[in-house]
């Protein structure tokens, strides 16, 4: 059975246009909201798709509205999706309690304490957002398809990427929280989400899933701010380099002097993200 997306917004951009879509979310139970930039059409191709996966406390509309990536996807010619970052509206007890678990805080896995059974950002993501698109977008090649994310948005990204390379052209993030079973953060919303099995855990750790991963052949570009202050408590980038060496793994990881973990530091870089997705959509 086909979901309709319906509109509720549109605002035109660099000759493309912003829109944001609501629609019923079967695999979460709740109403769910989702934007897209679409590039202007001037050929009969489909665009390829750019998923961003945003961090903790955002919706679908920051990276829209804060990130400048529609310059660069209009030139290029690539559709960005942007999901929400967790369930709204299930009041499940205590959901509302803390920034940083919960609403806003799905840290993109599938639940499995039976209070939080809902809380499965992974499949929505993986599963069934695409085939929304598919349904209701036609101009949208959805088997074109690359990731990226920023802090628990680039969790998402890298460990979806890693547990589906043959959905996912290439990946990239910007200040992942990179081994969340070694932080504040992931434990938190693992040992909530996921109970107190640690393989469970492992799962869900960007580190520990590419220490298994001998198919990677395509480059990992992140980019990490020196002066961000979740970078040696909550981030540990270094422990996914020491991964990806060890692993075999192409890694290109950037940290830039004077640069915090804000979207200003985003949209600094945000261009050379899309090139190297862009890239890899084109191959």
């Amino acid at each position: 059975m086909e979901t309709k997306a319906i509109e509720i917004s549109s605002s035109k951009m660099y000759e493309g246009y912003n829109k944001r879509y609501k629609h019923f979310s079967s695999t979460l139970g709740c109403s769910m909201t989702f934007s897209i930039y679409f590039p202007p059409s001037f050929s009969p191709h489909k665009f390829p798709v750019l998923y961003w996966l945003s961090g903790l406390t955002c919706n679908d509309e920051n990276f829209i509205t804060k990130s400048g990536a529609q310059r660069a996807a209009s030139a290029k010619s690539i559709a960005l999706i942007v999901p929400d970052t967790s369930p709204r509206g299930l009041n499940v007890e205590g959901e509302a309690d803390s920034w940083d678990f919960g609403v806003g805080a799905g840290f993109y896995l599938n639940a499995k304490q039976e209070k939080w059974k809902k809380w499965r950002m992974y499949d929505y993501v993986v599963k069934e957002l695409p085939k929304i698109l598919y349904e209701n977008f036609p101009q949208l090649d959805t088997s074109r398809a690359s990731i990226f994310g920023h802090s628990m948005g680039g969790h998402g990204a890298l460990t979806i990427y890693l547990k589906n390379l043959d959905k996912y052209k290439s990946v990239s993030a910007f200040s992942p929280i990179a081994n969340p079973i070694n932080c504040p953060w992931g434990q938190k919303a693992f040992t909530n989400y996921l109970g107190d099995n640690k393989a469970e855990w492992e799962e869900y750790d960007a580190t520990c899933l590419v220490s298994k991963s001998h198919d990677v052949s395509a480059t990992i570009l992140i980019d990490q701010g020196e002066l961000d202050k979740f970078l040696h408590d909550q981030l540990l980038p270094g422990k996914f380099e020491e991964a990806c060496r060890r692993a075999n793994v192409p890694l290109l990881l950037r940290f830039h002097p004077g640069y915090d973990h804000s979207y200003y530091f985003i949209a600094t870089f945000i261009d050379d993200h899309i090139h190297h997705h862009a890239q890899a959509l084109s191959q």
